[in-house]
C-alpha cells in the first residue's frame, strides 16, 4: 500500500471509530441523562410558610357564613403580606394557606407582620369569634412539580404550625440558624419534639411576636404561677472530675429536656438558658427567679471504672423546698442505654410530683379563684387515677366544664370531660349509654382537633373507639400514635395492657405492663391488676393471686378476678371469702347493677367473646350472681 492509500485507510478507520465513540458518548450522557432528568423532578431549597385557623371547625359551627366572610378578609392580609415580602402563594387548601420564599427572614418577617396585623383586626371582636392563625416556617429542601411544592420541607412547616399557639408563629432549627439575629426577635426552645409523619424528631422554637399573648415563659413569676407548671433542668454536675466524662452529665441532662417537653402540661425552660444560669452558679431559689419557672432539677454524674451513679432531686424554686430525690446506680455495659433508661426513669417520676405538688397548691384555692389548667389539676384529682366514686366523677366533670368555660381552646380541658363519660360509660353509671358514648368521642375528637399532639387525647379516643364502636383496628391506631407521641407516658402502656388482653393479645398485654411497670414502679397498682386479668385469660391462676397480691388497695374489679382465680384452683374458701370482700366494695362504691353479666361483657370489651365466659365461669364458681 502506498503512503496515500495508508492515509486515506487510517483516516477511515479512525473516523469509524470516532462515530462509534460519538454513538456510545450521545446515547450515554444525552438520551440516558434525558430519562434521569424525566424521572428526576426539580427540587430547590426553600423557607415555607405554612398557615392554619385554629379551631376552624368550631367557627363554622357556630357561624358558617360569617366566618367564612372573615376568613376570606383574613386570606387577603395573608396573600398581600406574603406578596410585599417577594413570597409566593403556592395554594390555598381551605383555612390553610402554604407558601415558599428565597429566605429566611423574609418568610420570618411576613409571618410575624401577619400575626401583628391579625391581632389589631381581632380587637373589635369577642373572644368566641376571633379568628387567630398558627403559622410554621421551615427551611428546607421541596420538589417542584406543576407549580407546586412537595417533600419533607413541606410536612416539617405544616406540623410546625400545630405546635404554635393561636397567634404565634413556631420555627425549625434550620431556620432558627439560618434567620440569626437578623430580625432582632426573641425565640423560646422548646426542645425536640416528635411530630405526625416525620421520622426523626424536629427542635422548634417559639417565636415571640409583638402584640401576641406571652409564653409562660415570658409572664411574671406570680402571673405564672397560676397557669401551666414550669421547670428548668439545670446542667448534671459531673463529680468525677474528668472532663472526657462531661459529654454523659450533659447527655443525661439533655435526655430529661427533651423527654420532659414530650409533656403538653408543663413548660420546660430552654436548654440555653438553663446552662447559662448553671454558669453563673446561682442558688437554687436565685436560678428559679432568674429562669422565672416553679420547679428546678438538679443532679450530679459520679464515674468510678465501669460503675456510674446518678443523683438527682427536684426543688421547689421559690422555697428551695426538695419535692423529690432518688439515687440510681448502674453498671456502664452500654452508656446511650444507662443514659436512656436513666432519664426515662427520672422523668416518669418527676412529672408524677410536678402534678402532684400542683394539685396540692390547687386544692388550698377556691374554684372560682383557679385558672383553667388548675380546673383540669383539680378535676383529674377527683378522678383518682380512673378509680373515683360517682360523686367524685360528677364533681371532676364539673371542674373540666368550668376549665373549658375559662378557655374554650384548651384541649386538656376536653380530654378531661372525654374521661369523665369513659368512667360512667365503664362503671355503668351512664343513664343513657348512647349518649354518654357519643360525649366521650365528641370530648376526644375536640381535645385532638385543638392539640394534635396530645398523647393524652389519643389514648383516651382509642379507649372510646374500642368500648363505644368495638372498633379494635382505629382503637389500636390510636394507642400506637399515643405511644410515638409520648413514650414515656406511664399509662400509655397501662391501658396498652388492658387493651392487648381484651383483644386476644396475652403476650402483648404482659409486655406492656412490664413496660409501665419499669416505668414507674412506685405506681403499680392499675397494670397490676390488668396483668392479673391477663394471667387469669391465659390460665394461669397462681399468677393471678401473687400478682393482685401485690396491689396495695384493690378495687372491685380486682376482687372479682382474684376470686374467680381461688375458684378455678378449687380454694373455696378463698373464693368464698374474696367476693365477699368485693361485695362489701361494690355496695361502698355504689357500684350495684341488675344484671352482672352485662356489666363484665361492658368493662371487658373483649373480642373473643370465649374470654368473657371464662371470667364469668370463675366468678360463679366464687359464688358472685353472674345473671
Amino acid at each position: 500500500m502506498d503512503l496515500n492509500g495508508w492515509f486515506v485507510h487510517d483516516c477511515r478507520r479512525s473516523l469509524t471509530t470516532h462515530a462509534l465513540l460519538t454513538i456510545v458518548l450521545f446515547k450515554h450522557f444525552y438520551l440516558e441523562g434525558r430519562n434521569d432528568m424525566e424521572e428526576r423532578l426539580p427540587r430547590k431549597l426553600a423557607a415555607i410558610l405554612y398557615a392554619d385557623v385554629a379551631g376552624y371547625s368550631r367557627l363554622t359551627s357556630d357561624d358558617e357564613e360569617g366566618t367564612h366572610r372573615l376568613l376570606t378578609e383574613y386570606l387577603e392580609v395573608l396573600s398581600g403580606t406574603i406578596e410585599e415580602h417577594q413570597g409566593n402563594v403556592v395554594h390555598y387548601a381551605g383555612d390553610a394557606v402554604l407558601a415558599d420564599f428565597n429566605t429566611v427572614s423574609e418568610a420570618l418577617s411576613c409571618a410575624t407582620n401577619i400575626q401583628a396585623n391579625l391581632e389589631v383586626r381581632n380587637q373589635d371582636l369577642p373572644d368566641e369569634r376571633k379568628l387567630q392563625f398558627r403559622i410554621g416556617v421551615n427551611l428546607g429542601e421541596v420538589i417542584v412539580d406543576r407549580d407546586d411544592i412537595y417533600g419533607d420541607g413541606v410536612n416539617i412547616a405544616a406540623r410546625l404550625e400545630t405546635l404554635a399557639d393561636p397567634g404565634g408563629v413556631c420555627i425549625s432549627e434550620a431556620a432558627r440558624s439560618a434567620v440569626g439575629k437578623k430580625l432582632g426577635l426573641s425565640y423560646e426552645d422548646m426542645g425536640e419534639q416528635r411530630v405526625k409523619n416525620i421520622e426523626a424528631p424536629i427542635r422548634v422554637y417559639r417565636v415571640t411576636v409583638i402584640g401576641s399573648p406571652a409564653p409562660d415563659s415570658a409572664l411574671p413569676s406570680e402571673q405564672r404561677l397560676t397557669t401551666r407548671p414550669s421547670v428548668a433542668v439545670l446542667p448534671f454536675k459531673d463529680l468525677g472530675g474528668k472532663e472526657e466524662d462531661d459529654y454523659f452529665a450533659e447527655g443525661i441532662t439533655e435526655e430529661i429536656m427533651n423527654a420532659l417537653s414530650r409533656f403538653r402540661e408543663i413548660v420546660v425552660a430552654a436548654r440555653g438558658s438553663s446552662f447559662l444560669v448553671a454558669d453563673q452558679a446561682l442558688d437554687t431559689e436565685a436560678a428559679a427567679s432568674a429562669l422565672g419557672v416553679r420547679y428546678v432539677v438538679e443532679g450530679s454524674v459520679r464515674r468510678a471504672g465501669n460503675r456510674v451513679r446518678i443523683t438527682t432531686k427536684l426543688v421547689e424554686g421559690a422555697t428551695g423546698h426538695q419535692i423529690w430525690s432518688e439515687r440510681y446506680d448502674r453498671i456502664l455495659d452500654d452508656i446511650f442505654h444507662v443514659q436512656d433508661d436513666v432519664a426515662q426513669k427520672i422523668v416518669v417520676m418527676l412529672t408524677g410530683k410536678i402534678e402532684q405538688a400542683d394539685r396540692e397548691h390547687t386544692q388550698r384555692k377556691e374554684t372560682t379563684e383557679l385558672s383553667a389548667y388548675e380546673c383540669v389539676l383539680r378535676g383529674r384529682h377527683f378522678l383518682k387515677d380512673y378509680h373515683p366514686t360517682k360523686e367524685d366523677l360528677l364533681h371532676a366533670r364539673k371542674l373540666f366544664e368550668q376549665a373549658v368555660e375559662r378557655d374554650p381552646r384548651y384541649a386538656a380541658a376536653y380530654t378531661g370531660l372525654a374521661s369523665s363519660y369513659e368512667l360512667e360509660c365503664v362503671k355503668g353509671w351512664a343513664a343513657s349509654p348512647e349518649t354518654a358514648g357519643e360525649r366521650w368521642i365528641e370530648f376526644a375528637q375536640r381535645a385532638i382537633e385543638l392539640d394534635e399532639n396530645d398523647a393524652i387525647a389519643h389514648l383516651v379516643l382509642s379507649s372510646a373507639y374500642w368500648h363505644v364502636e368495638s372498633n379494635f383496628e382505629l382503637a389500636k391506631q390510636q394507642l400506637e400514635t399515643a405511644i410515638e407521641l409520648n413514650p414515656n407516658y406511664y399509662w400509655n402502656y397501662c391501658y396498652g395492657c388492658w387493651f392487648s388482653a381484651c383483644a386476644g393479645d396475652l403476650d402483648v398485654s404482659v409486655e406492656q405492663a412490664h413496660e409501665a411497670i419499669r416505668r414507674n414502679p412506685l405506681l403499680q397498682d392499675g397494670c397490676l391488676y390488668t396483668l392479673g386479668f391477663t394471667e387469669y385469660l391465659a390460665g394461669r391462676y397462681e399468677n393471678v393471686i401473687t400478682t393482685i397480691g401485690r396491689i396495695s388497695v384493690p378495687d372491685p374489679e380486682s376482687l372479682a378476678c382474684l376470686a374467680a382465680a381461688y375458684a378455678q384452683l378449687g380454694r373455696d374458701e378463698d373464693a368464698r371469702l374474696t367476693a365477699g370482700a368485693f361485695r362489701d366494695k361494690v355496695e361502698r362504691d355504689s357500684m350495684n347493677v341488675p344484671g352482672w353479666r352485662s356489666y363484665w361483657k361492658q368493662y371487658f370489651k373483649v373480642r373473643d367473646a370465649k374470654m368473657i365466659d371464662h371470667l364469668i365461669e370463675g366468678l360463679a364458681k366464687a359464688g358472685l350472681v353472674c345473671d
